[in-house]
């Protein structure tokens, strides 16, 4: 069974717009999903953040383009109303960070990749960057 992981927008921006020094991290674990070594799941948000971030840089049909490049590595989690009534009553303190979580714990997804670890201190699943689940 192939190891699913859940991955944040800051870990898929670093792939996209070869943000160094992460890029080689993200494109490590992007050819996994590629060879079909693992599963990435990212949250339907990422992609609305992704398509802001890339257009600030290039056109919204550019952005668009790339963003369907990138879709057929990955599986959208939906965001539903049990998580955002979790995120809601949680006590993250980032909003953002919260409806990725818990959209990895609805999923059933108990490894999630991100930069951002200190947000993630109380975490119920195994949170690490992706140089550390690439190192493992």
């Amino acid at each position: 069974m192939k190891r699913k992981v859940f991955v944040d927008t800051d870990i898929i921006y670093d792939l996209l717009g070869k943000r160094d020094p992460f890029y080689l991290a993200a494109a490590q674990l992007f050819t996994l999903a590629d060879e079909g070594k693992v599963q990435i799941f990212i949250s339907a948000l990422s992609l609305a953040n992704l398509h802001y971030l890339i257009s600030k840089k290039r056109s919204a049909e550019e952005a668009t383009e790339i963003l369907r490049k990138f879709k057929v590595l990955v599986h959208v989690a939906p965001l539903n109303d049990k998580i955002i009534d979790l995120v809601l009553n949680s006590e993250f303190s980032d909003f953002e960070d919260a409806l990725q979580y818990y959209s990895a714990l609805q999923n059933e997804i108990e490894v999630l990749l991100t930069r951002n670890l200190k947000d993630y201190r109380k975490a119920q699943i195994t949170v690490l960057t992706a140089q550390d689940f690439i190192n493992l």
